[in-house]
């Protein structure tokens, strides 16, 4: 009597499967960070994952799906860290300073995926030539924190200025750590978010 071989149930193959697929994930934001973009090859990734380039290709075919993977992964782990110390806030200036100091927080807890990120929004480019990490990309940013400057400004705790400017410097004055981590690992983050939510602070307070 021949024995029936049983398969492994779907929930624990694809289960499984996540977790190949983090694994690789988290490997290919090593090799970015620690390579750049350029030399962070599939062949690399692979070798930091201890598994043959089939098994990458397997679950990503191309480098452009592990690089959409690892920013969906990065920015969700993001919003995921910020929403809820932002939202804890009830006065607009409170949730501007929460907005600056876990965004920083967060980037100096996740180094390395922040500076894979940045290696990718500065080389990753699609197949018809733009970037990966685009304008509408900062757009979308700016215009989630236009909508805090706008309420500050209509509760009267901020002064008049243009949102726009102000939500896009904000963003800039932010996304220019991990750069600076990447030269300067002792960089103390903490004392760094203090500072910039101080200016801003200052920045777009209400004059008495």
């Amino acid at each position: 009597m021949r024995t029936k071989i049983k398969s492994a149930p779907a929930e624990n193959r694809s289960l499984a499967e996540a977790a190949r697929r983090s694994q690789i994930i988290d490997c290919a934001i090593d090799a970015i960070a620690e390579m750049g973009f350029a030399k962070a090859s599939v062949d690399q990734i692979a070798r930091l994952a201890g598994v043959s380039k089939g098994v990458i290709t397997y679950h990503f075919p191309n480098k452009q799906e592990i690089v959409d993977a690892i920013i969906e992964k990065v920015m969700a782990a993001g919003r995921a860290h910020m929403e809820p110390r932002i939202m804890a806030e009830t006065s607009a200036a409170g949730r501007l300073r929460a907005y600056i100091e876990s965004d920083l927080e967060f980037i100096n807890a996740q180094r390395k995926p922040l500076i894979a990120l940045v290696e990718i929004a500065m080389s990753a480019r699609r197949a018809d030539g733009s970037l990966v990490i685009g304008p509408d990309s900062l757009a979308q940013r700016a215009a989630n924190l236009e909508e805090l400057l706008r309420a500050g400004q209509r509760s009267g705790e901020f002064r008049r200025f243009n949102t726009r400017v102000m939500a896009l410097t904000i963003i800039r004055a932010i996304d220019g750590v991990p750069p600076l981590l990447a030269r300067e690992p002792h960089l103390d983050v903490k004392l760094h978010a203090k500072e910039l939510a101080t200016i801003f602070a200052l920045a777009t307070r209400k004059q008495s």
